[in-house]
């Protein structure tokens, strides 16, 4: 449908413009004969970051050292105004490397050029009416507010209570 189509565009211009080490990247984009895109990503191979964690009984320190990449990679995000909208354990590998990657800009949204953090916008419209993970979402975006910068620090809380205390922070 357009609708997929559109949200798939979305998500390859907003990783064409990060290039940042903890996001995967974007190799290569087009469409085919029959006019059906595409773009190429790096492989990440791993495992979801809570995942890792439990596997390799880290301890607190290790754990807040993996975090710091996944925030390190939004900020980065945020900087070239994405929101990501679906930060998850699921969109977060720990790669055979020990690198971490923020996976699936699928409901990426681009915030209005000079929206400071927090600022409600109308947005630019990248997937601006789509649902994230409900367990993982703010407040704001359950409500079906404008996708903000602190939706997805609200998202990344739950994470980081999720790799330290082992179980999301609601039932």
């Amino acid at each position: 449908t357009k609708q997929v189509v559109a949200r798939f565009e979305a998500e390859r211009q907003a990783l064409a413009l990060m290039d940042h080490p903890n996001i995967a990247k974007v190799l290569d984009g087009g469409a085919t004969d029959r006019g059906r895109p595409y773009f190429v990503m790096e492989l990440v191979k791993g495992v979801p970051i809570t995942e890792y964690c439990d596997q390799a009984a880290l301890d607190t320190r290790q754990r807040l050292d993996l975090f710091t990449q996944v925030c390190r990679a939004v900020q980065h995000a945020h900087q070239k105004g994405i929101i990501h909208r679906d930060i998850k354990p699921a969109n977060i590998f720990n790669t055979e490397k020990n690198v971490v990657k923020i996976l699936d800009f699928g409901l990426a949204h681009a915030a209005p050029s000079g929206t400071l953090f927090g600022e409600k916008s109308a947005g630019s419209g990248l997937s601006a009416n789509r649902a994230n993970t409900p367990a993982y979402a703010s407040c704001n975006r359950l409500e079906g507010g404008a996708p903000v910068f602190s939706d997805d620090v609200y998202s990344l809380s739950c994470v980081i209570y999720e790799m330290l205390a082992g179980n999301h922070p609601y039932r």
